[in-house]
């Protein structure tokens, strides 16, 4: 079994951390709906699917814990309100323990709810590097077997013969090319392993369509740190490389 293996169907993979098996989600963005809101959508919430489909897949997977691949929740800075509220159902239907990979979403979550967080520039758990992608990961995530980020949300839009479009969430993954980290952090890096960007939990967060000529990815070393990165949909179905999809 590879460190880091997507679940067929879901935005979700297991990570081997050693001496435990990790549910790893990014992007769960709880309380969305309350910002949507905000924009003129009227979006009802969705706050209890997304907690139970989290549940399942602790279920399922029996993880011994879930590492959320960070913005977890989604207003920047302390949450309250019905986010707050998602939150602290969330917590407290989870039975095993939870590790954050801060976000630039996440403010002051981990200290209001009291759960294990890493620096904003990630950490390390065995052989799998963590960050959420919105800065430079530190040299020792780097230097991992895998390194997984969030952040990006990417999403591919297809079309058929006919003219018709639709865009689905994906994964991003390839091996890491050194030197954009390197000419980062000044230094010679160990790195050789591969990079895992993972599709948004959370449905309703929009995303990069990483095939689509003008648009800009968000996290400062991509595309350059990963050019030959290769797209999949949840389902498993590889589309080749995003620069020719």
């Amino acid at each position: 079994m590879a460190l880091v293996e997507p679940i067929p169907g879901e935005p979700a993979a297991v990570a081997d951390l050693g001496d435990e098996q990790a549910l790893v989600v990014a992007d769960y963005h709880a309380g969305i709906e309350v910002s949507l809101r905000r924009e003129g959508l009227e979006v009802q919430s969705r706050a209890e699917r997304r907690r139970e489909r989290l549940l399942d897949l602790v279920r399922e997977t029996r993880a011994d814990r879930v590492v959320f691949l960070g913005d977890l929740g989604h207003a920047i800075g302390t949450p309250e309100g019905a986010e707050y509220d998602e939150l602290e159902a969330l917590f407290d239907a989870l039975d095993v323990p939870v590790t954050l990979v801060v976000g630039n979403h996440d403010g002051g979550l981990a200290d209001e709810f009291g759960i294990d967080a890493t620096p904003p520039e990630g950490a390390r758990f065995g052989d799998i590097g963590f960050a959420h992608g919105h800065t430079w990961p530190a040299p020792e995530v780097l230097e991992a077997e895998t390194v997984c980020v969030g952040h990006e949300h990417p999403t591919v839009r297809l079309e058929d013969e006919v003219g018709g479009a639709r865009v689905e969430r994906a994964w991003l993954r390839g091996p890491l090319d050194a030197a954009p980290f390197e000419t980062h952090h000044g230094e010679q890096l160990d790195v050789t392993g591969d990079l895992a960007v993972f599709p948004a939990f959370n449905d309703l967060s929009g995303g990069t369509w990483v095939n689509v000529e003008g648009q800009e990815f968000l996290a400062p070393f991509l595309p350059g740190a990963c050019p030959d990165a290769e797209l999949y949909l949840l389902d498993g179905t590889r589309l080749g490389r995003y620069r020719d999809v």
